[in-house]
């Protein structure tokens, strides 16, 4: 396995399972990992939220940790990276509103560079309009702004995940082991 460099690209109230598991999962496994988020630097925290599934109409929403963000969002250059990762939760709802953001998701894709997004992360993607044409999982409340973005809406298992070229997706944290299998093996191809 080759050593990447990966970003990602995290906010408050970011689903707390897929910001730690992925960014502890990859350090662990040899890549370097800098966790940012717009606003803030390294250093400082964001605040995460667990969600679950109850038997609710909707997952239940509870606070998380706090993340410690290791390098600082306006300092970064994409260029400097061999792929990206965008955890879901609530974060994305409003980091899709980052021209910032956008411009770094959008330099991934031209560059063909391997994308993991799960969950909610899919909004961040649909407003970078790079979803044409391509299948992609998210959390089901998403699938219309997967549709509306052109993109392929993969209705799969809570469980699983799916790979479109370079881009990794699920729905949500309960595919950690087949969303982060998939991207790793997207890292060493």
């Amino acid at each position: 396995m080759s050593t990447k460099k990966i970003l990602m690209i995290t906010g408050d109230f970011a689903e707390d399972y897929e910001t730690m598991v992925p960014f502890q999962t990859l350090l662990a496994v040899g890549h370097t990992v800098h966790a940012v988020c717009p606003g803030k630097k390294a250093g400082q925290t964001i605040a995460t939220s667990i969600h679950d599934f109850e038997g609710d109409q909707t997952y239940s929403e509870k606070r998380g940790h706090n993340f410690a963000l290791n390098a600082t969002f306006a300092d970064i250059d994409p260029k400097d990276y061999d792929a990206l990762v965008i955890p879901g939760g609530r974060a994305p709802e409003y980091l899709r509103l980052d021209a910032n953001v956008i411009s770094a998701v959008k330099h991934f894709f031209d560059a063909d560079k391997p994308v993991a997004a799960v969950c909610h992360g899919a909004q961040i993607l649909a407003a970078a309009r790079v979803l044409e044409g391509r299948t992609c999982s998210a959390y089901p409340a998403c699938r219309p702004e997967v549709e509306l973005a052109g993109g392929i809406y993969a209705e799969i298992a809570i469980d699983a995940a799916v790979t479109d070229g370079n881009l990794v997706t699920a729905p949500a944290w309960p595919a950690h082991p087949a969303w982060l299998k998939q991207f790793m093996a997207v890292l060493d191809a």
